[in-house]
């Protein structure tokens, strides 16, 4: 008796090999089983039956790989004992391929970790390279029947692949349902003479040989999305449309095969090519949202440049090119690949391979995109420009999304399962009535009925109107991770400031110096300390200061939140509050300062006096009749009265706030169940970004990217904040009101299928009609209202 493989489902024929009590195809399956049971990942086999593929012959398919300077070309990040590559695997196919791919690391202990990109079919793999090669990981890849696809010409020309499957399905689609109907024009018109009697069981066995490549080819992603999500315990849309193909096909072929008619298969292939029709025009809509927000949302960094005179210059990231010598100052990311020419390297890769610990690195070492220096002031040489699509990696990074989106809801999940079920129930009871009334019109009702009331139009909703939306808020630079953040931004009602560089304007401040005269040479070592330093302060010092020659420090040391110390040559120097620097009777001042002590001798301070960013005075007017506000300060109380008079009583301000104060605190209004907008300045406000619901970092011409951010908003548009706001409850009512006209159009059709005059071609006409006036709907509502953004 043949048996299938326990592994991959093949026929085992003669070449049968029992192994455990199970039988296997090949040695390849076998081996992949023995690597499962040894490691206790057997369970693997419980998520699908059958899941796996026959491992290939390998043997030095992949010797290549040996040769550094083309791992090199397929390496993302390469430090040390750390290598990070993406890889394109074409057998990813179901949950029991992405669970075994995450969990790589009990196949192999040097993987640290592996994350899978369903869509896409890649598995992005961060592993040990001091202990496992790229060609071991990928050997291991083939053992358990996971063979990548290897291109290097796709790689070096950044070329990818395109996706051509839905074309050639429509294709089929078509031309069976021309075919078909053509061949059925004799039964329409019900001619007798030569069609009964010779051709007509001819031609009906046409039509059915031409209905197979359409129900098992073109329709086919119908029936394993709806698999899928009925073996995941989710009722997703594509259920009732696999139902209602199943049906048609099943009735027409019984018709057949008994002679009681020609069955629905020009309804069948007519719903198929209707239904391919539909998905192929939103595909290419949304396709062009998706392609117009990648090339508009560019995030507003800037970083220094050093030119060839030794100036510096802020530029935005995307004119950097190969060749730039670029400063990074402390806690700054990383924009490019590059050389470190001089400075205490120190560089934390966490937002890249998930490790805390920083890497040291010397002059002439490599360093990689997406670090963070956390050392004082590093440069570097650029080796390559900025690939917009490594930020946007990073920036939505699986990582920094966990927290936020394990308890986030949205719209179309909670309601689309409890529409399908519904639909379901009354294809079922309208059946069941009309095969008591009618029976020949019991078939027909129930296939127009899944058909009519498919909830395509409602799964398009939101995504087409949060899509459209990102790509007007890019416009208007305020720029969303993704479309989550857009629906979580609807439901909050506390925000939360941070003062310095947020509300205040940073180019516009009044500086003046009280104390001792400070002498050359402290300057000099006061210009480069402040130099190394990202804060806010720290940079409109520096910018004032006269120029003075740049050294590299012998140490430099940055306590967040207090303050920063320098060493250079027998010279010492600490930057920051006056607690920090060791002067305690200045304290006695209120006013916003920057206090400075040399080789351990109080010298003085320099006074700020802030300048508030236009408009937002009104802004928090208009904020404070919705939601409950709050300042959260790290300066002291000398801005105190000022903000009272100019902001409504309703502001509570909180002042001397550690960046771990601003974090205990939004977590406190979480656990009262406060849904908070964090709006600060990007890398001081990291914690504080990351903790809140949404987290809006503000951009004026420096690197505040910060993967913890959820939108970056350009400087010179927060007096905008409250229209963006509004825009974000508006996109809930837009998707709701489609909703609304999608129930309403069910409701309809649903009277017409229900009472049997609706044919289920007739339907398939509909149904992609109906998306599409959806589409319509939210397109141009989400456009006339971004067109009243100022």
């Amino acid at each position: 008796m043949e048996s299938n493989c326990y592994h991959c489902g093949n026929p085992c024929e003669e070449d049968t090999i029992v192994h455990d009590g199970k039988s296997f195809c090949c040695n390849g399956c076998k081996t992949v089983y023995e690597i499962f049971s040894e490691n206790e990942l057997t369970c693997y086999y419980d998520l699908t039956q059958n899941p796996g593929a026959t491992p290939n012959e390998i043997a030095g398919k992949y010797d290549f790989l040996d040769q550094p300077s083309i791992a090199e070309k397929l390496l993302e990040f390469d430090d040390e004992h750390v290598q990070i590559v993406t890889l394109y695997i074409p057998h990813i196919h179901c949950s029991s391929c992405i669970w075994l791919l995450e969990n790589l690391q009990k196949l192999q202990t040097e993987v640290s970790s592996s994350i899978v990109n369903f869509p896409k079919k890649t598995v992005r793999i961060t592993y040990n390279s001091e202990a496992i090669s790229l060609k071991e990981i990928v050997l291991l890849l083939c053992r358990i029947g996971y063979e990548p696809y290897i291109s290097l010409e796709d790689y070096e020309n950044g070329k990818k692949p395109i996706d051509r499957s839905l074309i050639y399905k429509l294709g089929v689609a078509g031309f069976a349902f021309g075919n078909v109907m053509l061949l059925s024009f004799p039964e329409y018109f019900e001619v007798d003479e030569f069609w009964l009697n010779q051709y007509k069981p001819m031609f009906r066995w046409i039509m059915f040989a031409m209905s197979l490549p359409v129900v098992f080819y073109a329709a086919n992603d119908y029936f394993i999305t709806a698999f899928k999500g009925i073996r995941s315990k989710f009722l997703n849309i594509d259920v009732p449309i696999a139902l209602g193909i199943s049906v048609l096909f099943i009735r027409s072929v019984f018709e057949i095969i008994t002679e009681a008619g020609p069955g629905f298969l020009d309804s069948l292939t007519g719903l198929v090519f209707f239904l391919l029709l539909g998905k192929f025009f939103q595909q290419k809509t949304y396709n062009f949202l998706s392609f117009e927000r990648d090339y508009k949302s560019y995030f507003p960094i800037g970083i220094t440049k050093i030119n060839l005179d030794g100036t510096e210059e802020t530029v935005q990231v995307y004119d950097i090119e190969k060749g730039d010598r670029l400063l990074i100052r402390n806690e700054e990311l990383i924009p490019v690949d590059g050389i470190l020419i001089k400075g205490d390297a120190q560089i934390d890769y966490s937002f890249v391979t998930g490790e805390a610990d920083a890497v040291t690195k010397q002059s002439g070492d490599k360093i990689f995109a997406g670090g963070k220096q956390t050392h004082g002031a590093i440069e570097m040489e650029a080796l390559k420009s900025v690939s917009q699509s490594y930020l946007t990696q990073l920036w939505s990074n699986d990582v920094f999304n966990k927290n936020k989106d394990e308890s986030f809801k949205n719209i179309t999940d909670s309601i689309s399962k409890y529409f399908t079920i519904a639909i379901l129930l009354i294809a079922i009871i309208s059946g069941l009535v009309w095969y008591f009334v009618s029976p020949e019109k019991a078939w027909n009702v129930v296939t127009a009925i899944l058909i009519i009331a498919c909830p395509c139009a409602l799964a398009l909703s939101a995504p087409f109107t949060m899509g459209n939306l990102l790509r007007i808020l890019g416009k208007k630079k305020c720029y969303l991770k993704n479309a989550n953040v857009l629906e979580q931004l609807a439901k909050i009602d506390t925000i939360i400031f941070d003062k310095t560089g947020t509300i205040t304007a940073g180019n516009k401040m009044e500086l003046s110096y009280e104390g001792v005269t400070i002498s050359n040479e402290e300057e000099v070592l006061l210009k480069n300390t402040l130099r190394n330093s990202n804060h806010p302060l720290s940079r409109q010092l520096y910018s004032i200061l006269k120029a003075n020659n740049i050294v590299t420090l012998d140490s430099f040391e940055e306590h967040t939140g207090k303050g920063m110390e320098a060493t250079f040559q027998n010279n010492s120097i600490k930057v920051g509050s006056s607690s920090f620097v060791g002067n305690a009777t200045a304290t006695e001042t209120l006013k916003t300062a920057v206090h400075i002590s040399t080789n351990n001798h109080y010298k003085g301070k320099y006074i700020f006096k802030n300048t508030y960013r236009e408009g937002i005075p009104e802004l928090f007017q208009e904020l404070s009749s919705r939601y409950d506000i709050s300042i959260l300060s790290g300066d002291n109380e000398s801005e105190k009265e000022t903000l009272q008079h100019l902001l409504p009583n309703a502001v509570e301000l909180h002042f001397n706030q550690k960046p771990s104060d601003k974090l205990e605190h939004i977590k406190t209004l979480q656990e009262k169940g406060k849904n908070v907008l964090m709006i600060g300045d990007g890398l001081n406000d990291a914690g504080a970004l990351k903790q809140s619901n949404v987290g809006i970092a503000i951009a004026e011409n420096v690197n505040v990217f910060s993967p913890a951010c959820d939108a970056i908003l350009d400087a010179s548009k927060v007096k905008e904040l409250a229209a963006y706001m509004k825009l974000s409850k508006t996109s809930i009512k837009i998707i709701k009101t489609s909703f609304i006209l999608s129930f309403i159009y069910n409701i309809i059709g649903l009277s017409f299928a229900i009472s049997g005059e609706l044919s289920p071609v007739v339907a398939a006409i509909l149904m992609p009609l109906s998306s599409i006036s959806i589409v319509a709907f939210v397109t141009v509502a989400t456009n006339m209202f971004g067109k009243n953004l100022k």
